[in-house]
């Protein structure tokens, strides 16, 4: 890991917290210099100084800079100082996300847009302001974060499973693009993670969803972020995280009828429990 890390350059859009902040805090360990985006000034701080803190080299840079990456103007006035600076990205994590978990009636077309506009348009912001840098290098690696909701649509996620979809469809066409060019793409698939984001979502999540994760242990941002950093090493076009996750993706890719059917038949009964819990039978 210190061998293929060490000083390069690496953005990684909301590394504040979660996925983004752990992958960072793994990166500054192996020797690289890291540069986070996130919108809350106070969040960034607290989390430069954490990252700052697991240097193993006194010349690595490590810097935070405040941007929406839903604002693209934003995004390219990070990549102008950067340039100028002489830190042209070799790596671009794309970690920014939200998620708006409820029933299709309860989110609004706000919900849809805003998700979107994210996670998906938020990707493809940032790649069309690091990617020239790497171009001219004639090398790099991004790597673009999907979700199980990626893989197989899920209750309760009309809207943050679309654009995860659309991660994955935009880095598939992408990395067909870029290979000539030595750049690789990689689209990571983490499970339930225990994130400020999946805190977030479960204030509104229909019993039904809980239902359909179960019991399944949550996966750590540490566990998420070492899966991604060996996906890189390895030049991995899909990086799938957790033995849970991979079953998931193997039975469905091969009996997706099969998959569906246990699908609906966990909603049914999660709504046959919530009609008893409405009727305060239980």
């Amino acid at each position: 890991m210190h061998k293929h890390f060490a000083l390069k350059n690496v953005v990684i859009t909301g590394g504040s917290s979660g996925i983004g902040k752990a992958t960072a805090r793994l990166l500054a360990r192996y020797g690289a210099n890291v540069f986070i985006l996130a919108r809350r000034q106070k969040r960034l701080d607290a989390a430069l100084e954490e990252i700052a803190s697991e240097k193993s080299r006194e010349e690595q840079v490590i810097r935070a800079f405040t941007a929406d990456v839903r604002q693209y103007d934003q995004v390219q006035a990070v990549g102008e100082v950067l340039a100028e600076a002489g830190y042209r990205p070799d790596i671009l994590i794309n970690s920014a996300g939200i998620a708006s978990c409820n029933y299709f009636e309860r989110l609004t077309l706000d919900d849809f847009r805003r998700t979107m506009d994210t996670n998906f348009f938020g990707t493809v912001n940032t790649i069309k302001v690091m990617l020239p840098f790497m171009l001219e290098k004639g090398s790099g690696h991004i790597v673009n974060i999907s979700s199980v909701a990626g893989i197989v649509g899920l209750f309760g996620y009309t809207a943050y499973g679309a654009t995860k979809f659309a991660v994955r469809g935009f880095s598939d066409a992408l990395r067909m693009e870029l290979k000539p060019y030595n750049i690789h793409v990689s689209v990571l698939f983490p499970p339930d993670t225990d994130t400020p984001q999946l805190e977030e979502e479960n204030k509104t999540k229909p019993l039904e969803t809980k239902r359909i994760a179960g019991t399944v242990k949550l996966t750590s941002p540490e566990q998420v972020a070492m899966e991604l950093l060996r996906g890189i090493v390895k030049k991995k076009k899909m990086i799938i995280c957790g033995t849970d996750t991979k079953i998931l993706y193997v039975l469905y890719s091969i009996f997706p009828a099969v998959f569906h059917w246990y699908l609906d038949a966990v909603v049914a009964k999660a709504r046959a429990e919530r009609r008893r819990l409405e009727q305060g039978q239980v």
